[in-house]
């Protein structure tokens, strides 16, 4: 891990903190896949998609991260959840795959992929299609409380992530606990939604270079963090995301 980052390590270390005592989640290795949804409350072809994301959001197999965007504000309502980060991943993932323009709702697939947010079909499909081509995660991620730390394990390699992402950056993502919004304005003005694991923060924590390794971090204070998630992310010579090869919640609550 880089050195010199002592507040970065020191937030990460908050966060990390209020996931001591992780769910039975964190102890599933290789999840089935990781599904990110880029939508918004001022959008009004999203609350299909929010309501299957609360579905997906309840699964121990999968792990659903919310980024709300901004770019729908104008329309005559600000998203109380949405961040300019959010907006720049979604806008790196569409450069990632050869995009001319964003939309909502979308689900990233495993980074490798993605489809209609609001289409069952496409999102079950893609994440079986993707397990079943090797494509799904491919490297074992632990996370465990050890005495006055955070320990994240992140596996060996197998032949496939090996040839695709010899390495890659462990990302860690904080996403809010569930809340309930009264929207007021724009599209969906009227309606009262709950949302489920909305984005609050992304950093990258270290790096992985095919080989198991294991990131400590100190666990000495609380923070009151909804939850959070460990991906293993590669990423292009450019910059651009990447196929994630593994993931696990450190902890989250449940949606039911």
């Amino acid at each position: 891990m880089a050195s010199g980052k002592p507040l970065r390590l020191a937030a990460l270390a908050l966060a990390l903190s209020a996931c001591a005592g992780a769910s039975s989640a964190a102890e599933i290795e290789k999840p089935l896949g990781v599904v990110e949804l880029f939508t918004s409350q001022g959008c009004n072809s999203c609350p299909p998609a929010d309501q299957l994301f609360t579905e997906l959001a309840d699964k121990d197999d999968i792990v659903a991260l919310a980024y709300h965007v901004d770019y729908w504000d104008y329309l005559g309502w600000r998203d109380t959840l949405s961040r300019k980060e959010n907006t720049e991943r979604q806008y790196d993932y569409m450069r990632a795959f050869g995009g001319r323009s964003v939309y909502t709702p979308q689900a990233v697939i495993n980074g490798r992929t993605h489809v209609n947010g609001a289409s069952r079909t496409a999102v079950d499909g893609t994440l079986a299609k993707l397990r079943k081509s090797g494509d799904g995660m491919q490297v074992a991620i632990k996370v465990r409380r050890d005495g006055d730390g955070i320990v994240i394990e992140a596996g060996d390699a197998t032949a496939t992530s090996v040839s695709e992402a010899p390495m890659a950056h462990v990302v860690i993502v904080y996403f809010d606990p569930p809340q309930t919004i009264e929207i007021g304005k724009g599209e969906n003005g009227g309606r009262k939604m709950t949302y489920w694991n909305a984005v609050s923060g992304i950093q990258t924590a270290g790096m992985w270079h095919g080989k198991a390794q294991r990131y400590e971090l100190p666990a000495s204070e609380v923070a009151k963090k909804g939850g959070c998630a460990v991906l293993l992310q590669s990423v292009a010579k450019d910059g651009l995301p990447g196929p994630i090869i593994g993931a696990a919640f450190v902890t989250r609550p449940k949606a039911r």
